[in-house]
């Protein structure tokens, strides 16, 4: 089975929805697929933000980083920042899936760690470049992240995310089923809704 997945990378509630979505493949041996697809809390550039509303913004994460299965936050340390939009991590992110699923999910990773655990602004291309070779993808790629086709696609997935009814992130659906749950759930009703579909599959097959 497939998860479709919507998500920001500027999105504390995603980062948890990540960290327990991520788990599934192994816990389920292979049987369960993440498709992650781009949605954009802040898809204008916007720069100059006010970086010390931005830092009390931040303490907000404490209440995702209280839950179970969280990621790891840190209220905002430092003069980086704030990101001056969500696109450019979007864009990255598409560029590694170009090298394949693990790459994708090296980056997919390592974007949510940084913004939210190292205050890094994910953002800036330096950071971006940076964070590229910390996971050891292929150099010479990384440029493809400004190609116009990616950005393409980054904005007909937020607007299929839109069209399907999804009022906010994160966002997933099961591949084949048109009804969109939104909101970071536990991890244990992920783990139920996995049970359940596999187990209606094999009643299928056995028919």
């Amino acid at each position: 089975m497939t998860l479709i997945a919507w998500s920001d990378y500027l999105c504390p509630w995603c980062y948890n929805a990540s960290v327990r979505l991520q788990r599934l493949p192994d816990e389920f041996e292979g049987r369960v697929r993440v498709e992650w697809r781009s949605y954009l809390l802040r898809p204008n550039a916007a720069p100059g933000r006010d970086l010390e509303r931005f830092r009390a913004y931040t303490r907000s994460w404490e209440r995702p980083a209280g839950e179970d299965d969280s990621g790891s936050f840190q209220v905002w340390q430092g003069d980086e920042g704030p990101p001056t939009h969500s696109v450019p991590a979007h864009q990255v992110a598409k560029a590694a899936a170009r090298l394949g699923e693990e790459a994708f999910r090296r980056i997919h990773e390592r974007l949510l760690r940084a913004y939210f655990c190292e205050n890094r602004d994910i953002s800036d291309p330096l950071t971006l470049r940076s964070l590229w070779g910390e996971v050891g993808l292929d150099e010479a790629r990384f440029a493809e992240w400004e190609d116009p086709a990616l950005l393409e696609r980054i904005l007909d997935e937020h607007a299929q995310a839109v069209d399907g009814g999804a009022t906010g992130v994160p966002a997933v659906r099961l591949q084949g089923n048109d009804a969109i749950i939104v909101g970071a759930h536990p991890m244990e009703l992920y783990r139920r809704w996995v049970r359940r579909t596999l187990a209606v599959g094999e009643s299928g097959d056995a028919a």
